[in-house]
């Protein structure tokens, strides 16, 4: 008799809800501490001075409190007001986009979820009888039809709450930016300290709320399907294919958006006509701030809650098909939420060593600051994974692995969560030491410059095809060590373990583009050279955080898309995949070439509406007269309206290409040719990812090392608007949609093809192979 587990069933369902609970509340203290700082000059008192007007001036409110550093001259009224402005343009834009966006997401999760609908219900002919169970023999399992009724409300609910995480990701986003940029003027600590805490609610929001809905849907349709566990979670797959469509259209449509700004930007702004980033007086400025959230924020924010919900979808799709689900034992079953509950108690913890037990002074303690984050966050869930193995598994168990059950110990299952989580930071750091220029890959570009933009593009070609090697390397042991251990599940709860600290990740990637629109801000509210300086010091940090996030999304996408792939093969029959079969090898081929073709488009995508905006802007800098002399005001919409239309138009065709795909291949072509298909696009899509965006940040890294000047060897290469630096803004501009749309979109394209087959497989495996039967 299989010992069980030490945790009983009520105190899981208990831990699961407090844990977000604790999460949700934790972000809400986060925006209440954040909301502190005001966004309005404070009333003029008898003295006649406004908010920071000296050392007396309202004391008690942290907005009022002494300036270290006056305005050098500057009217603070005016200088609140003007932040004030800027903050809700870029609100209101942020905005605008996400509602337009999310009125095509809405159509499209109507037409699919109706897809799911249908195709799954028609496997038993749309029958109420119950049918047998697929792998538990001599059982009956409840119909198909509702199957396909449970599979379709989960795609919705994951669909509605990816929408939901990445919005409000970019409302606080928007909300904390003017109030980074104000806090600035007190100090770098200040700033930083907001810019964090602002990403801490985003981070704990989505972590936290994704885990409720999932304990939620759980358990409700658990009062349907009883002891049918296998058509429940089969069902439950459902939230992650919501989850990760929407982080497509996010993904796609934000990265096309900024980076058609941010080039346009650039080339016009920086090269052609030497005016500083953000300067007021280039019209595409606003669209370029308004990008970083709809792109960043909003994107990444649904991009990971994709992620976290596919794992946990492919662990509890396995572990319902082993000793857990067989033997109907909750508490084991309920292993993923439980390490995702523990995750979101870990990431408090470690949110406080950044905000409130140590406090930044300098600049110089801004990235070490970030990076602690990272690894004290890793430490304390591994020891919340051991506890929770320890508490919440029995001492042996078996595990579903392709038609056998696998003996598998609760400290196995430790060692493939663990791994998996130290995997990530081992990436996370590769990936900085390839992208920050704190180290000598980036250096060694940033010097390639003085020969010219040429030499530029191939030293950083160079770059991040060598920054590929170790994060596979580390990808590869991760799944060699959760497989040998534990099959695919070990796989999909390794996969877990790297994401199980996404509130620390996500706090730790918001917080770049706040700091980002807090520079841009500063820049454009004529704010002092000295303020600016501390918000380039806070976004040159963000970037490299940004660079490791990035990371991170990749890794875990390889992880999890194996695990669903494993899952896949699983429900589909599939016992092995023989490469040497012509369906299979075919498969390999075009999975290969998906990520490429998609890359393509994309990138495309951005040339293309890259074209129009600084068509536009130079347009408006040769027919605006005084617009060069900051006489007269650029049309900041007009290049709001180029980016927001070209967006939208250019996500639909790459979204069609990842949505159809399984579709078409399963139902014409069949499991077998399917599985290559994944295989094929699981294996190219993460080395081009990988690249691509360590690539991108390079150079973007590159530029401002060279702008920056802060060492003998920087200053020899600038200044601003020399050749060596122009040569710099000429690949940072090519890498843009590298890092920010091609790159980051690749690995939801490989989650996704993965999930949307697993949903799919009773049909494939019923009815697929169309051409196949009668060739």
């Amino acid at each position: 008799m299989v010992a069980a587990a030490i945790l009983p069933e009520l105190a899981t369902q208990l831990v699961v809800p407090v844990a977000a609970a604790v999460g949700i509340a934790f972000a809400v203290l986060q925006w209440v501490l954040v909301s502190k700082v005001k966004v309005a000059p404070e009333p003029r008192g008898e003295g006649g001075s406004a908010a920071g007007g000296g050392a007396g001036a309202g004391a008690k409110d942290g907005a009022s409190e002494y300036l270290i550093e006056e305005e050098e001259g500057l009217n603070d009224h005016n200088v609140v007001l003007k932040c004030a402005e800027i903050q809700t343009a870029i609100s209101e834009g942020a905005t605008s986009f996400l509602f337009t966006e999310y009125k095509y997401a809405g159509g499209f999760m109507t037409v699919f979820a109706v897809l799911i609908f249908v195709f799954l219900g028609s496997i038993e002919g749309f029958s109420t009888k119950s049918q047998p169970c697929h792998y538990s023999v001599g059982k009956t399992c409840k119909p198909a039809l509702a199957n396909a009724a449970f599979s379709t409300i989960a795609f919705v609910l994951g669909a509605v709450t990816s929408l939901v995480s990445g919005f409000l990701g970019m409302k606080i986003a928007t909300y904390a930016n003017a109030r980074t940029t104000l806090e600035a003027r007190k100090g770098v600590g200040k700033a930083f300290t907001v810019a964090f805490r602002s990403g801490a609610v985003m981070g704990f929001l989505l972590a936290a709320s994704g885990l409720f809905v999932l304990y939620v849907a759980i358990n409700l349709f658990g009062l349907y399907y009883g002891d049918d566990w296998e058509g429940l979670f089969e069902a439950i797959t459902g939230y992650g294919l919501g989850g990760s469509s929407m982080a497509l259209f996010g993904r796609v449509g934000g990265g096309i958006y900024t980076k058609a700004a941010d080039v346009g930007a650039d080339l016009v702004g920086k090269v052609e006509r030497n005016i500083p980033e953000d300067d007021p007086r280039n019209p595409a400025v606003i669209a370029d701030n308004v990008g970083d959230n709809v792109g960043d924020i909003a994107g990444m924010g649904s991009d990971l809650f994709g992620s976290y919900a596919e794992s946990s979808c492919a662990a509890l799709v396995v572990a319902s098909i082993s000793s857990f689900g067989i033997n109907r034992e909750f508490t084991p079953m309920m292993y993923p939420l439980l390490i995702s509950s523990v995750g979101i108690i870990a990431c408090l913890i470690t949110t406080l060593f950044a905000t409130d037990f140590f406090e930044v002074k300098e600049v110089d303690q801004i990235e070490p600051a970030l990076k602690k984050q990272l690894i004290i966050s890793t430490a304390v869930m591994t020891v919340g994974i051991a506890l929770v193995s320890w508490l919440g598994l029995p001492y042996t168990f078996t595990i579903f692995n392709f038609g056998a059950q696998k003996t598998v110990h609760s400290w196995q299952l430790f060692l493939c969560v663990a791994v998996g989580l130290w995997a990530g930071l081992v990436i996370g750091f590769i990936t900085e030491y390839y992208t920050s220029n704190a180290y000598s890959p980036v250096q060694d570009v940033a010097d390639s410059c003085r020969t010219g933009a040429a030499t530029n593009v191939i030293f950083g070609l160079a770059l991040g095809y060598k920054s590929v090697i170790i994060p596979i390397f580390a990808i590869a042991f991760s799944i060699f060590l959760s497989f040998s251990l534990a099959a695919m599940y070990g796989v999909a709860v390794a996969a877990l373990g790297m994401l199980s600290t996404i509130a620390t990740g996500l706090a730790i990637d918001a917080y770049g583009p706040i700091s980002d629109n807090a520079g841009g801000i500063a820049e454009m509210a004529g704010m002092s050279h000295r303020i600016r300086e501390r918000t380039d010091a806070l976004d040159a940090a963000g970037n490299t955080t940004a660079a490791i996030g990035k990371g991170f999304a990749i890794g875990s996408a390889a992880l999890v898309s194996l695990a669903l792939f494993g899952a896949f093969v699983s429900r589909a029959g599939i016992t092995t995949v023989d490469v040497l079969t012509p369906n299979v090898f075919i498969g390999l081929l075009v999975g290969a070439m998906l990520p490429y073709w998609f890359s393509a488009m994309t990138m495309k995508s951005v040339g293309s509406a890259a074209l129009k905006m600084v068509e536009e802007v130079r347009r408006q800098f040769n027919t605006i007269p005084g617009l060069m002399e900051g006489t007269a005001k650029p049309d900041y919409a007009t290049c709001v309206k180029i980016s927001t239309d070209a967006s939208i138009k250019e996500m639909i065709p790459p979204g069609a290409l990842v949505m159809l795909t399984p579709l078409i291949v399963g139902t014409f072509f069949g499991v077998e040719t399917l599985s290559g298909v994944l295989a094929g696009a699981l294996v190219s899509g993460v080395q081009i990812a990988i690249s691509a965006s360590n690539t991108g940040g390079a150079w973007d890294n590159a530029k401002k090392y060279i702008e920056a000047g802060a060492s003998e060897h920087a200053k020899s290469l600038g200044p601003k608007g020399s050749d060596c630096h122009k040569a710099a803004v000429i690949g940072d501009t090519i890498g843009d949609p590298l890092k920010d749309t091609s790159g980051p979109s690749l690995n939801i394209l490989i989650k996704l093809m993965a999930v949307e087959s697993l949903v799919f497989a009773p049909f494939f495996a019923t009815y697929g192979g169309i051409l196949f039967k009668y060739l």
